[in-house]
């Protein structure tokens, strides 16, 4: 099974910091983009960064400066450190990969795209 876990979500006081990860497993070969969306309850996922093979990065505007996408491909690993949280970051992040090269049952799969379970961030005193 091929699959994103996040972890690292948790509650934080305005003004502090987390930092998310999101580990990739099973028989993945090559990821391209990796990045960070978010969502909150009734309202459409929006994307919160991104970073590409070569390490460039997009922020949204709502975070730039404040939230930084890194990759560890040796680990099959995207992070996302979050600073100088507010509460209107409060929301269910999620991870993607995209351009993922797989294998499953011996088929090998390319231009996959996955997606982690969330982990909930709540920004509040």
């Amino acid at each position: 099974q091929v699959q994103l876990v996040e972890s690292g979500g948790g509650l934080v006081q305005p003004g502090g910091s987390l930092r998310l990860s999101c580990a990739a497993s099973g028989e993945i070969i090559g990821i391209g983009v990796m990045g960070w969306y978010r969502q909150v309850p009734g309202n459409a996922r929006e994307l919160v960064a991104t970073i590409d093979v070569d390490g460039t990065t997009k922020d949204a505007d709502s975070v730039k400066g404040r939230f930084t996408i890194s990759r560890d491909d040796a680990k099959k690993t995207v992070y996302l450190q979050m600073t100088s949280l507010k509460p209107d970051d409060t929301a269910v992040y999620y991870c993607t990969a995209q351009g993922v090269t797989a294998v499953e049952n011996d088929v090998l799969y390319r231009n996959q795209e996955l997606w982690g379970r969330g982990t909930v961030v709540t920004v509040s005193s």
